[in-house]
């Protein structure tokens, strides 16, 4: 091959190689996009996750039936400064808890996150309360239509008397 018929060709092949090197770039690109978004669902179900279990923690650590029962009509608590010396009764004690869970809810999720827990009494001769705790919030989908709504719900067995 003279060199007067290639002129040109190496360019071409430059060219080409960039557009083939420029389209796998933007694979990883978006592989990488991909990946901070199912990342960040994984974060926000932990947190969920952690909260729960934080609050049934309280739960059996006050778990009076008239501590649960609070716990269950709580809904925003309150700050009732039950720290110190201060003697708070099972109640009290239940709305600040759900009170400073909320608050750390807040900071976890993102934006308004909701949550109900129900409490279900204990039947005789049986002294194990039923108590499910639901967290919802939303999430920014660029795929959906603003955001995806997100659930997590647990329901565990809390002892309420001794022996169990």
């Amino acid at each position: 091959m003279s060199w007067s018929r290639s002129k040109g060709f190496t360019l071409l092949e430059a060219l080409l190689g960039f557009l083939v090197l420029s389209i796998g770039m933007m694979g990883i690109a978006s592989l990488q996009a991909m990946s901070l978004k199912a990342g960040k669902t994984s974060v926000y179900s932990s947190v969920a996750m952690m909260k729960v279990d934080e609050l049934l923690e309280s739960m059996r650590a006050n778990p009076t039936a008239a501590a649960l029962a609070a716990y269950a009509a709580a809904g925003a608590g309150a700050n009732n400064s039950c720290t110190g010396a201060a003697i708070c009764s099972d109640a009290k004690l239940a709305q600040e808890d759900v009170f400073w869970w909320k608050q750390n809810l807040k900071a976890g999720l993102p934006g308004a996150a909701t949550t109900t827990v129900a409490y279900a009494a204990a039947t005789p001769p049986s002294k194990m309360a039923e108590v499910t705790i639901t967290v919802n919030w939303n999430e920014r989908n660029s795929d959906a239509a603003g955001s995806v709504a997100k659930t997590y719900t647990t329901t565990a067995k809390i002892c309420t008397g001794v022996p169990c």
